[in-house]
C-alpha cells in the first residue's frame, strides 16, 4: 500500500505547486524586485522610480564609503561572536545541568523557554525601565550597594550620579544583554532534547568503567552533540544578522553618536526614517548576502557528522 503512494508522482503535485507559488510571489519576486530597486532612484515609500542612478552602481558605491554602515557591521560581527559564545555556551550549560536533575527539570525548562514567548516590544520595555533610565532598576540597585555616588544638598534634595547605560562606554553592553538572554531558552530547548536522545547505556557503562561526571560529558554527552551543537551555531549567526526588534526598541534612531546601529537598524533607518529606499534596499542584499556567506562558512566549519 505505501510502495504504491509513492510511485504515484501526480499528487505530490497538489500540494507542492500551491507552495511554490505561495514562495514565488511572497519571497523570491520581492528579492528580485530588492535587487532592481539598488539602481533605482527611489525618493520615498510608495513612490515611482526617478530613473535609474548615475552611475547605476551608485548605491553599491556607497556600501563601501559609509562609515556608518562600517559601524553597524563591526556591530552586526561582535553580536554574532557573542551570540555564539553566550546563547549557545549558556544554553549548553544549562541543558546538561537539567538534564543531571531528577526532580524538578520540567519547571527549569518551562522557565528557561519562557522568554522566547514574549514579544521584543514587551522586553524592549522592560530593559528600557531597567537600563535606560537614570532612576531605574539597575541604577538604583547599584545607587543602594554604594556603587553610585550620591550626595544631599542643603536643601534636602539627594544629587545622584547615575550611571548612563546608553553612552558611548556602555551602549553594547546594554544592547546585546537583551537579545543574548531572549533566545538562550530556544537554544536550551534544542540541546536538551539532544540529550534525551542519548542512549542511558553510554552514560551507565562509563559510570560502571569509573568514568567522572565530567569525562562523561567529554567524551560522551558532547561528541552525542555534536550534530545539535553544529545546528545551533549555524541558526545562531545566521539570526544575529537579522537582529532589528530589540535594539530598536530600545534605542530607536537615537543611537549614541551613530555608534550604536546595528545592520538591520541601520537599513530600517535608512528605508523609513531618512526615506532613502534604493540605498536601504542594497543594505537589505547586503544583509541576505552576508548571511547566505556565513551560514556556508558555519556550515563547512561545523558540518554535522555520523561518525561519533
Amino acid at each position: 500500500m505505501s510502495s504504491m503512494i509513492y510511485k504515484k508522482k501526480s499528487p505530490l503535485l497538489f500540494f507542492l505547486v500551491p507552495a511554490f507559488l505561495f514562495l514565488v510571489v511572497y519571497l523570491y519576486y520581492p528579492f528580485l524586485q530588492n535587487i532592481i530597486n539598488t539602481f533605482l532612484d527611489i525618493g520615498g515609500l510608495g513612490r515611482a522610480a526617478e530613473g535609474v542612478n548615475d552611475p547605476w552602481y551608485a548605491n553599491y558605491r556607497n556600501l563601501f564609503q559609509d562609515p556608518d554602515l562600517g559601524t553597524a557591521i563591526k556591530n552586526t560581527v561582535l553580536l554574532t561572536i557573542f551570540t555564539v559564545v553566550f546563547q549557545v555556551g549558556i544554553a549548553l550549560i544549562l541543558a546538561l545541568l537539567v538534564d543531571s536533575i531528577r526532580v524538578g527539570g520540567k519547571v527549569f525548562r518551562t522557565v528557561y523557554f519562557f522568554p522566547i514567548v514574549i514579544s521584543a516590544t514587551a522586553l524592549g520595555l522592560m530593559f528600557n525601565l531597567m537600563f535606560l533610565y537614570k532612576g531605574g532598576m539597575v541604577n538604583q540597585l547599584l545607587l543602594n550597594m554604594g556603587v553610585l555616588e550620591s550626595e544631599v544638598m542643603g536643601n534636602g534634595r539627594q544629587i545622584v550620579q547615575w550611571l548612563d547605560w546608553k553612552d558611548e562606554n556602555h551602549f553594547l553592553f546594554t544592547m546585546f544583554l537583551p537579545v543574548i538572554w531572549q533566545y538562550v531558552g530556544f537554544y536550551f530547548v534544542i540541546i536538551i532534547t539532544g540529550l534525551n536522545n542519548i542512549p542511558g547505556d553510554l552514560l551507565e557503562a562509563a559510570a560502571l568503567d569509573g568514568a567522572s561526571g565530567l569525562k562523561k560529558v567529554r567524551y560522551i554527552t558532547l561528541p552525542m552533540l555534536r550534530n545539535v551543537l553544529c545546528t545551533c551555531l549555524v541558526l545562531a549567526i545566521t539570526g544575529a544578522l537579522k537582529v532589528f526588534d530589540l535594539p530598536w526598541v530600545m534605542f530607536g534612531a537615537g543611537m549614541p553618536q551613530n555608534q550604536g546601529w546595528l545592520t538591520g537598524t541601520y537599513m530600517y533607518d535608512q528605508t523609513f526614517n531618512k526615506m532613502n529606499v534604493d540605498y536601504g534596499s542594497t543594505i537589505a542584499v547586503l544583509i541576505v548576502v552576508l548571511g547566505v556567506v556565513l551560514s556556508n562558512v558555519a556550515n563547512r566549519l561545523f558540518k554535522p557528522t555520523e561518525d561519533y
